[in-house]
């Protein structure tokens, strides 16, 4: 029988131990776990020398299903049972602001069909619209893309004249750039009505903008990384500006910003019944994880199976430490906090 021992505090932070894993490009690539993951995963779940047990949880800026879908299917994908609990998505920090906006007309976007409404109302956000909607209740308002027979299926019948939005939420990668952005616009320059009288900056009433995914670039298991969430941000600023003469304000979340980190702390804490842990993330790219990782003072371990390549040249924000895999992280993780005996390096008895 194998003895499992969940971890001491270190001596001088008094915090337990645990990892913090991006999935896309340390875990999963495409649809299929990379080789090292399931091999990581059983190391950290007590299948070492020593019997250690290491909490961890599941810190992506993918998104764009439910939690209990995506840790459903990560289950299979990695042949452990991945708890809702344990796993944080982009938008999941969106939990923690959804009574604000409970009862007030918000638009998200991003996923398939109506699956982020379907996100968005599971979280308490009731009155919820994407742009399909929109777009089924006026044609002309994008006339360049004709809604399939799945998309009207999915559609929720609304009169857009005699709604005025509070909210923007980009949940997930957008499928329609054009559509979108054209959308965001007019509901900004019109204070929330698609379709009303643009306002000018005096007079409008701030409508609130909210992405969730500040990255640029994410692996699939294409040969080069693509274009995600932080370039659809990117162009709508741009258009936007084109149109208006400046940006818009709009509030950020995912990694590298600090509230999604601290939103990770606190999903930890309650994992380790209110200890706060010294954490190990295992990250692919510099330019968010490593960043927001430094900016948190968790000791990073930068993977080269995802975005990051290291013939590229070195990373622009430096990690704590390098590995080939997941596997090497976990193991360098493990040489760096305990001894032969299973014993917190530095800590005296």
């Amino acid at each position: 029988m194998r003895l499992i021992i969940f971890l001491k505090a270190s001596s001088n932070t008094g915090r337990p131990l645990a990892f913090a894993f991006d999935i896309d490009g340390v875990l999963i690539r495409g649809g299929e776990a990379l080789p090292a993951a399931k091999e990581a995963l059983s190391i950290i779940n007590g299948n070492n020398a020593l019997g250690l047990k290491i909490p961890y949880i599941l810190l992506t800026n993918g998104g764009g299903v439910s939690e209990v879908e995506r840790c459903r299917k990560l289950s299979i994908q990695l042949g452990v049972q991945i708890d809702p609990a344990q796993y944080i998505q982009a938008h999941t920090i969106l939990k923690t602001v959804a009574h604000k906006y409970a009862d007030v007309p918000v638009l998200v976007l991003g996923g398939k069909g109506d699956t982020v409404r379907k996100v968005a109302e599971g979280y308490g956000f009731n009155e919820v619209y994407n742009t399909l909607d929109i777009l089924a209740w006026n044609p002309s308002v994008w006339p360049l893309h004709t809604l399939t027979q799945d998309e009207h299926l999915s559609v929720k019948s609304a009169d857009f004249s005699q709604i005025s939005f509070a909210a923007i939420f980009v949940f997930h990668d957008p499928r329609n750039w054009a559509l979108d952005i054209q959308v965001i616009c007019d509901v900004i320059q019109s204070g929330g009505i698609v379709g009303g009288p643009y306002l000018s900056d005096h007079g409008r009433s701030p409508v609130d903008l909210v992405f969730c995914n500040p990255d640029l670039i994410w692996r699939s298991d294409f040969e080069r990384p693509r274009l995600g969430q932080g370039a659809f941000k990117d162009a709508f600023q741009t258009v936007f500006k084109s149109l208006t003469g400046s940006n818009y304000p709009h509030v950020l979340y995912g990694k590298p910003t600090m509230a999604t980190y601290s939103f990770a702390e606190m999903v930890l804490k309650d994992r380790l019944r209110g200890q706060l842990p010294s954490v190990f993330p295992a990250p692919d790219n510099p330019e968010s994880d490593i960043a927001g990782a430094n900016a948190a003072q968790w000791k990073s371990i930068l993977v080269h199976t995802g975005v990051y390549n290291p013939q590229q040249g070195p990373p622009s924000h430096q990690p704590t430490h390098e590995a080939e895999d997941v596997v090497q992280a976990v193991r360098w993780a493990l040489d760096q906090e305990f001894d032969g005996e299973g014993v917190r390096k530095g800590i005296v008895a």
